[in-house]
């Protein structure tokens, strides 16, 4: 995974406007503050998706926007990533995605091989979109593959015949895309936040609502768990065709996978909880069956937390 994002903590003096005697502003208010994600952007004359993988991947970084919630750019950093030498230019390459066909021709191998190395995990994703087909289309930085493609122990699986044991894996369905997506978002969800219910949410997010429901047992949580969840991936209701895909790709499905996640929800949440408890009872609405506002008490003898394991302790030995 490329990249670490470090969220800067510097704030910014603001000059306030003085009024004169007649009403008037003596002088104009600070231009210096913190700059909303679509703005930053254009100051950075980048387009959406490229600047969401800047700052994913650690090349812009942010600051938390304040109690409502999201992130900004300072204008020390705009001014910060403006000087970077090569600028725009490196900063494009650096974020540069293709899908199959770029890819395949980045690496010199054909789309159908692109996209066994890429069910095989061997290339990782690094976002994806649905086309107008409804077609998931995977897209990976151009610079990890051709990194990949430099390495001489990947030589054989460019030019070779895959093992029989891979061979029959592919046969029978074997694709680690959007397990090794998520993998990848996971990490970069979680570098954009410090807040602890903010994280268990990131981790809840790839859960099925109902295994949320069984490990996350006071309604309260799972309201707060649910409001701070990150935004979805595809527009449109909740019960589109759309979003019933986006669902299958950012919804664990292998048991060893759901098992890594629920712990690592159980842990974060057990962190929440001694960080920022939330003041009860709350008037919360049971998300699996909308009605009438209820009030829960919450339970102490739940709240237990487990020690460090699953995919958070993954992604600070790989120091994602």
């Amino acid at each position: 995974m490329s990249g670490r994002t470090i969220t800067s903590t510097h704030t910014h003096t603001t000059t306030s406007t003085v009024s004169g005697a007649s009403g008037h502003a003596a002088g104009p208010v600070s231009r210096r503050l913190p700059l909303a994600l679509d703005r930053a952007a254009r100051e950075l004359d980048f387009k959406k998706g490229e600047f969401e993988l800047a700052v994913h991947l650690g090349h812009v970084r942010t600051v938390p926007a304040g109690p409502g919630g999201g992130r900004r750019v300072n204008r020390a950093e705009i001014d910060r990533v403006r000087g970077e030498d090569g600028f725009p230019e490196t900063l494009r390459r650096r974020v540069k995605a293709v899908a199959t066909r770029d890819g395949a021709a980045l690496m010199e191998v054909t789309p159908a091989r692109f996209t066994r190395l890429g069910r095989l995990g061997l290339i990782v994703p690094v976002t994806w979109y649905l086309n107008r087909y409804r077609a998931v289309v995977w897209l990976y930085l151009a610079e990890e593959l051709k990194e990949f493609a430099a390495e001489e122990t990947n030589a054989r699986s460019l030019t070779g015949r895959a093992p029989k044991g891979l061979r029959d894996q592919l046969e029978a369905g074997l694709d680690l895309r959007p397990r090794n997506w998520r993998g990848r978002y996971l990490g970069f969800q979680l570098r954009q936040t410090e807040d602890p219910w903010a994280r268990a949410a990131v981790v809840a997010s790839l859960l099925d609502p109902a295994r949320v429901e069984d490990t996350v047992r006071d309604p309260g949580e799972r309201a707060e768990l649910h409001r701070l969840r990150p935004p979805s991936l595809v527009n449109g209701p909740p019960d589109s065709p759309a979003a019933r895909i986006a669902a299958r790709v950012t919804t664990a499905g292998d048991p060893d996978e759901i098992g890594w996640l629920v712990a690592d929800l159980r842990q974060t949440v057990g962190e929440a909880r001694r960080d920022r408890p939330l003041e009860g009872p709350v008037p919360v609405r049971d998300l699996r069956a909308p009605g009438s506002p209820i009030t829960r008490h919450r339970d102490p003898a739940r709240q237990e937390s487990t020690p460090p394991r699953g995919v958070l302790g993954w992604l600070r030995r790989r120091g994602a």
